[in-house]
């Protein structure tokens, strides 16, 4: 029989667990609200923490609500589905903070939390894994937090409602057609995930369907009944990936139906997204990320700015009609490519993306600017020791990870004051903040 405590929640992990602490001893505890007290199952002990979850609830927070989401507990997706939005933006603004405090010594205020007025169906790509529950039915949805085991849904309040529609339209084809779906264990079946993509400006929608093989039985009646049953889709890809891992698309696709992308636009620049390539899930948020970072740049027309890890150019080409010229770099071919097809699709001169590492790219270059997104796990240290050699006039970090923004702020604070620290909420009920941080030499 597994142990059974009683315990209040005092705090919340970086992703979003409460945390209660017994006697000395830390239990995290899934959608356990900050000064709520719950009966608590634990249900594994490792040596410095365990892990539980509620049983009961004793005393409920004020703040909690009921999540609009039949499974946002069970799928592990909305960390803070349960919490009032209001208190979102409250806790990310003082977590991030607290954060910069701790790891950065940074003790400045934030200027301002950007949240959405509707965050719900803010998600423009969904990518869910097909398979079997244990009565061996067909089913669709997101894995269970820290599992394999495929939480069903009939509906995503974070999603964009297309989604849900061609989702249960290929659950029933496969249904009728007796298409199986991939099984991890034995390899056998054939489709394994759906990724979808919506153009939220242009409304145009590309299907991408994970396969075993490119070719499978059916094939053809299934593709030409999708097409019929969800006249919303403007193209459909195959991307066949036959490997056993957790990796989700493979090397090799095939276009089955349109032209094999889609077309959406940011703050009036077009850009042309495949099946592969990295865009922002939340479109308005997106703008307001972008509008926001070029606003605390300070830009003019003189400025010769660098775009660092750019990804498909977004950034660059947004700034490209504010200043002398831009070059970006990145290291990801297909990036590269997409981001100069950006560059004729938008007819921009000005801008010129590099496939490079950026060390090298940089050496005996200028700038006067330099906009910094890179991932999760920020600048590497050569990157960083680049900066502080060439002293770009104005830099604009933007981050997805507070830590590793705080890390790197108090090694550039040594040569950079910090004019502003701004936030935006892209990915509301979940753990996950952006931040604008504008610096000048």
């Amino acid at each position: 029989m597994k142990a059974i405590i009683e315990g209040k929640c005092v705090d919340y992990t970086h992703d979003g667990q409460g945390v209660v602490k017994i006697n000395n001893r830390v239990v995290f505890v899934p959608s356990l609200l900050i000064g709520e007290v719950a009966e608590i199952e634990i249900l594994y002990r490792k040596k410095d923490f365990d892990v539980g979850k509620i049983k009961k609830i004793i005393k409920f927070s004020e703040d909690r609500i009921t999540p609009k989401c039949q499974c946002a507990t069970a799928c592990g997706g909305c960390s803070f589905q349960n919490l009032n939005y209001k208190k979102q933006l409250e806790l990310k603004y003082n977590l991030a903070k607290e954060t910069l405090k701790r790891i950065g010594g940074i003790d400045l205020p934030i200027t301002k939390i950007y949240g959405m007025d509707e965050p719900y169906y803010y998600r423009n790509k969904i990518q869910v894994p097909f398979g079997y529950d244990k009565q061996k039915r067909l089913v669709y949805g997101f894995y269970k937090f820290k599992s394999h085991d495929i939480v069903p849904f009939k509906e995503c309040v974070i999603q964009d409602k297309v989604h849900i529609n061609i989702l249960s339209t290929i659950k029933k084809l496969m249904f009728d057609m007796n298409i199986k779906a991939y099984n991890e264990d034995d390899g056998s079946g054939v489709l394994r995930h759906c990724l979808i993509r919506v153009a939220k400006k242009t409304n145009q929608v590309m299907v991408v369907l994970v396969v075993k093989s490119l070719n499978f039985p059916s094939k053809n009646n299934f593709i030409k009944a999708l097409i019929n049953e969800c006249n919303e889709i403007n193209t459909i890809v195959l991307n066949e990936n036959p490997r056993k891992t957790n990796v989700i698309l493979g090397n090799k696709e095939k276009i089955v139906f349109g032209k094999g992308y889609i077309i959406d636009e940011l703050l009036g620049i077009k850009f042309k997204i495949s099946s592969k390539s990295f865009y922002q899930v939340n479109h308005s948020q997106c703008e307001v990320l972008y509008d926001l970072a070029l606003k605390e740049a300070n830009v003019n027309s003189n400025d010769v700015m660098l775009d660092a890890y750019c990804g498909i150019g977004s950034i660059g080409l947004i700034f490209s009609k504010f200043v002398k010229c831009v070059d970006g770099v990145e290291i990801i071919p297909k990036a590269i490519k997409d981001a100069k097809e950006n560059i004729k699709l938008n007819n921009i001169t000005n801008a010129h993306y590099f496939c490079s590492d950026i060390n090298n790219f940089v050496i005996n270059k200028h700038y006067d600017l330099m906009i910094i997104d890179p991932p999760r796990k920020g600048i590497d240290d050569k990157f960083m020791n680049s900066i502080l050699k060439l002293k770009p006039t104005k830099v604009v970090y933007i981050s997805c990870n507070v830590s590793t923004l705080a890390r790197d702020l108090k090694i550039l604070s040594k040569l950079y004051k910090i004019k502003s620290i701004n936030l935006v909420d892209m990915f509301p009920h979940t753990f996950h903040i952006e931040s604008v941080v504008s610096l000048s030499l």
